[in-house]
C-alpha cells in the first residue's frame, strides 16, 4: 500500500553505495522512512547498465521509489554524484520532490578542465585497474586534517569504491562529464533546498557552493571549515543537523 510516512531518500556518491549511509542515519527519528538505493552498477545492484547518465539515474530512483510504495513527494539528500542524480530528478519530477538536500554536489555543469580530468581517471583505471585507482582517489577527498583521523571512514569508502566494477566507475565518469547545467532547478525551485559545502573540497569548490545557495527561493547553506568533499563523513553532528532541519521544515515535524 502507498504511505504517507515521512520520507527521506539518501544517494550516494560515484564508487560509492548505500552503506555510506548506514552510520550517518542511524540516529534519525524512527517517524521519517529512509531508503538508501544503491545507485545502477554501485553496490548490490549489478545488472547490466546500459545508461549512466543522471537522468537515466534519476529515472531508476523513481522506478524505486514505485516498488516501495512511496508516492508522496520526497527529501533527496545527494552526496555528490547523487546529489547531481537529484537534481536531474528535481528537473524531469518536480511534484516528486519536497526537498532537497546537495552534500558537496553542485547544479553547474563541468568545467572543460573537470571532464578532462574524469577521461583521464578513466584511463589510469584501464592501465592500472580499480585497487590501484581507489587507492590514491579517497584519500584527497578528505580534509587534509581528516586523512588520518578517520581511518575506518577512508577504508569504508576503499572497500566499496574496490568493489565497484571498472565498467561503472567509466560509465559514470561519463555520465557526470555529460550532465547540463541545472541552476535553473534551484532558481525555480518550489521547495526548500540546502547546501552543504567543506571548504577543503577538492571536488567541489567551495566559491561555486557559495554561489549557489542563495539562488533557491527558500534556500539555505552550511559551509564548514573542517570538511572536504565527504561533510556527511567528515563532519557527520553538523550535516545530520542541517538534514534534520530542512526535515522538519518540509514535513512540518
Amino acid at each position: 500500500m502507498p504511505t504517507a510516512q515521512p520520507t527521506i531518500v539518501f544517494l550516494h556518491g560515484f564508487a560509492e553505495s548505500r552503506e555510506v549511509w548506514t552510520e550517518f542515519t542511524r540516529p534519525f527519528p524512527p517517524e521519517y522512512r529512509l531508503l538508501a538505493p544503491n545507485l545502477p552498477g554501485h553496490g548490490t545492484s549489478l545488472a547490466p547498465v546500459p545508461d549512466f547518465s543522471m537522468e537515466a539515474q534519476a529515472r531508476y530512483v523513481i522506478e524505486h521509489l514505485g516498488r516501495r510504495n512511496a508516492t508522496e513527494p520526497v527529501l533527496l539528500v545527494g552526496h555528490s554524484m547523487g546529489g547531481y542524480v537529484a537534481l536531474a530528478l528535481a528537473q524531469r519530477y518536480p511534484e516528486r520532490v519536497a526537498g532537497l538536500a546537495l552534500i558537496n554536489s553542485s547544479a553547474y555543469a563541468d568545467t572543460d578542465e573537470k571532464r578532462q580530468a574524469r577521461e583521464k581517471n578513466i584511463g589510469f583505471v584501464e592501465r592500472h585497474g580499480v585497487n590501484k585507482f581507489m587507492e590514491s582517489f579517497v584519500r584527497p577527498l578528505f580534509a587534509p586534517a581528516n586523512r588520518d583521523r578517520l581511518p575506518e571512514a577512508r577504508a569504508l569508502l576503499e572497500d566499496i569504491g574496490k568493489a565497484t566494477p571498472e565498467a561503472t566507475l567509466a560509465g559514470a565518469l561519463r555520465g557526470m562529464a555529460a550532465r547540463p547545467d541545472r541552476t535553473a532547478v534551484l532558481r525555480t525551485a518550489r521547495f526548500p533546498v540546502l547546501i552543504v559545502a567543506g571548504k577543503h573540497d577538492v571536488a567541489v569548490p567551495l566559491a561555486d557552493s557559495v554561489a549557489q545557495a542563495p539562488l533557491a527561493p527558500v534556500g539555505t547553506g552550511l559551509f564548514l571549515e573542517g570538511s572536504g568533499h565527504l561533510s556527511y563523513l567528515e563532519q557527520p553532528e553538523a550535516t545530520r543537523r542541517a538534514v534534520l532541519a530542512l526535515a522538519g521544515a518540509v514535513f512540518g515535524a
